[in-house]
């Protein structure tokens, strides 16, 4: 067993190390209503952008000028990137968009923010988080194509958005929890285990392989790199690694200290639970906060079914990753970092 002797001090204390139950009590921290001036200039963006193009992957910064909103949407960079790690927009009224109105507003905002990355090895920029009744236990099944229950994970890039187009008759609500905060509380009761969340491990890529890469990824939970501390995790995938014969053995330890990880991230006074409206948008920085879903019952009708659209961002000035996450990012350089690329990968927007 490899021991790790380069960690973080004691406790860290950031705007990220922040206590759920203390969030749930100041929603003016993160909850931000647009403004129906902010609206207007969103639909003229989109609007103007749409009369020119359909090629909403190609969107840039500069093809969907807001000025009124750019300045929010800038301070929003810095609240992910170093600040509490999160925001919701509330406000924006998809019931009266089109399809493509809808991916060119959030594509849009997005370009404010980063640049979009692939989401799978379709090359979808613009991902659909819908139950399609995949098989939530088969080796090959994304969790977020079902409607169980996920488990607190981090996704393969920078920031994660997700913007509410219909919510579910019952469940489906957002949890979030700060992967510092954890840190913080392993530390103080357990150092031992602690410790074990620095070393690698393996992680299954659910048959979503770079060329030239294992069918799994090696990368330790907790990273301290640059003085910071980031993180990537997805519990049900390190489980599902183990079916690769010469994939890195979980040892009781390790099983322990990854037991311990879940059960702070599902401690209610740890944890934030939201329920996004249609027209909400969350953002949330995947370095430095967990996320989940809980499992929900759907509307028999499909067309009120819930389903959320999704972006993964590469942020500009973001924190550097250390060389281990090559394995997953491809691409460590700030700005052009993250997502899933194999053999073939053209980026693309399914509407």
């Amino acid at each position: 067993m490899r021991e790790t002797t380069n960690l973080p001090p004691d406790r860290i204390d950031i705007p990220a190390a922040w206590i759920g139950e203390d969030m749930a009590k100041d929603p003016q921290n993160w909850l931000v209503e647009l403004d129906p001036r902010d609206i207007a200039e969103l639909e003229l963006a989109a609007t103007g952008f749409l009369a020119g193009s359909q090629d909403i992957g190609g969107l840039t910064r500069a093809g969907f000028p807001l000025p009124r909103l750019a300045g929010h949407l800038a301070a929003l960079r810095e609240k992910l990137v170093v600040g509490i790690g999160f925001e919701v927009l509330r406000g924006l009224p998809v019931e009266r968009y089109s399809a493509e109105m809808t991916a060119t507003i959030f594509c849009g905002i997005g370009a404010h923010l980063g640049s979009a990355r692939s989401q799978n090895a379709q090359g979808h920029i613009l991902g659909h988080v819908r139950d399609i009744g995949a098989d939530a236990k088969a080796a090959t099944t994304r969790i977020y194509q079902t409607a169980e229950r996920q488990t607190f994970h981090t996704d393969s890039a920078d920031v994660v958005g997700l913007l509410c187009l219909r919510d579910a008759m019952q469940g489906g609500e957002s949890l979030l929890v700060s992967s510092v905060t954890i840190y913080n509380e392993m530390r103080k009761s357990r150092p031992d285990l602690a410790r074990l969340l620095f070393d690698p491990i393996a992680t299954d890529r659910r048959g979503e392989i770079p060329e030239g890469e294992k069918p799994y990824f090696e990368i330790p939970v907790l990273n301290w790199h640059a003085g910071l501390l980031t993180g990537i995790y997805q519990r049900q995938y390190i489980d599902s690694a183990q079916r690769f014969p010469d994939a890195m053995r979980l040892s009781a330890a390790h099983v322990e200290a990854l037991d311990l990880f879940d059960s702070l991230a599902n401690n209610v006074r740890l944890n934030l639970s939201m329920r996004l409206r249609p027209g909400d948008m969350q953002f949330v920085y995947n370095h430095s906060l967990l996320h989940d879903r809980m499992g929900f019952r759907d509307w028999p009708d499909p067309d009120r079914r819930r389903h959320m659209l999704r972006l993964w961002l590469s942020v500009p000035g973001d924190r550097p990753l250390p060389l281990c996450f090559r394995q997953r990012y491809g691409s460590i350089e700030i700005g052009d970092r993250g997502g899933i690329v194999v053999k073939g990968t053209r980026l693309n927007v399914p509407i």
